[in-house]
């Protein structure tokens, strides 16, 4: 009764997977870095949420604050995490058509639609955003 519960009795065959397995191909390569675009998006959220927690301690402690997101360091990584959070929005949405069924009555919109409409949608809101910040 040495056999532990759950195993099987015999051994099965794992081949040996190298860590670097998904540098051999392209698709594996750009799904990889979609989710590692998720971790600066998220890095960028908790920066923002710290800024407004430092916002709350006073002025003097939040213009240092902002002085120092002014470095070198912080400018690379906007950087950075811009071009992530387009990766990402733009393979999102690429799949949306895939995934989101949107009935009317009894019609249902193309995929093709779809996503043509959240694109729209997201340019609609990001000029609507420039356009309130830039006049």
């Amino acid at each position: 009764m040495s056999e532990r519960r759950g195993e099987p009795p015999y051994k099965t065959y794992r081949p040996p997977m190298p860590a670097t397995w998904w540098l051999r191909h392209r698709r594996y390569f750009l799904f990889m870095m979609r989710e590692l675009s998720s971790v600066f998006v998220a890095l960028f959220v908790l920066l923002y949420l710290y800024e407004f927690f430092l916002l709350s301690k006073g002025p003097q402690v939040y213009g240092l604050f902002q002085t120092s997101l002014r470095s070198a360091g912080f400018l690379i990584f906007y950087a950075v995490a811009l071009v992530f959070a387009l990766y990402h929005t733009c393979t999102w949405f690429g799949v949306l058509g895939k995934i989101q069924v949107v009935r009317l009555g009894k019609w249902t919109v193309p995929p093709v639609l779809v996503t043509a409409g959240a694109f729209g949608a997201w340019i609609a809101a990001s000029l609507l955003i420039a356009w309130f910040f830039l006049r």
